[in-house]
């Protein structure tokens, strides 16, 4: 709204690295500011890395988290290797061109919903070192661990050695 930019912004790369970058690009190509975005994929290894950069409408268009986690759910049933990942990245664009910060968090796919916190899939996903799920998780732990917090991190990072902020 600050700058008045209200179009959707595109995913159609393929791939969630592709579209955090087509998304930032765009941004910059209509405003000339440097800009950053993002976009999340849950990769389960039992589904060959789905539902991947499809994650947010894997059970339709609609993008509903309970039937996107029920999907999951019956595609994997009586699947014992439950091994998964969270990623994100951030692509950062300014007239320097492109950078791109990814963050991950490793774990497995619960066998039911549990869990009131957090959003997404998050009531299916348990971490790696945890026997809770993201949802069941306190805030504080999640906000630590998750890709977001790590791609966050480093993308800070990246920000406070290379502008002059």
């Amino acid at each position: 709204k600050d700058i008045e930019f209200v179009k959707e912004l595109p995913e159609t790369t393929g791939t969630i690295i592709g579209n955090a970058i087509q998304k930032a690009q765009t941004l910059f190509n209509e405003t000339g500011f440097a800009c950053f975005a993002d976009d999340t994929g849950l990769e389960i290894n039992a589904l060959d890395g789905k539902p991947g950069v499809d994650t947010a409408h894997f059970a339709g268009p609609e993008r509903d988290s309970i039937k996107n986690m029920n999907r999951v759910l019956s595609e994997m049933d009586g699947v014992v290797e439950r091994s998964a990942r969270f990623i994100t990245v951030i692509a950062f664009v300014n007239m320097d061109g492109v950078q791109t910060f990814e963050g991950e968090v490793k774990g497995r796919i619960a066998h039911a919903i549990s869990g009131n916190g957090g959003f997404g899939y998050d009531p299916i996903f348990i971490p790696e070192g945890f026997d809770q799920t993201f949802a069941e998780l306190p805030q504080s732990i999640k906000n630590e661990i998750s890709h977001r917090a790590r791609a966050t991190a480093l993308f800070a990072n990246w920000i406070n050695q290379n502008m002059n902020i």
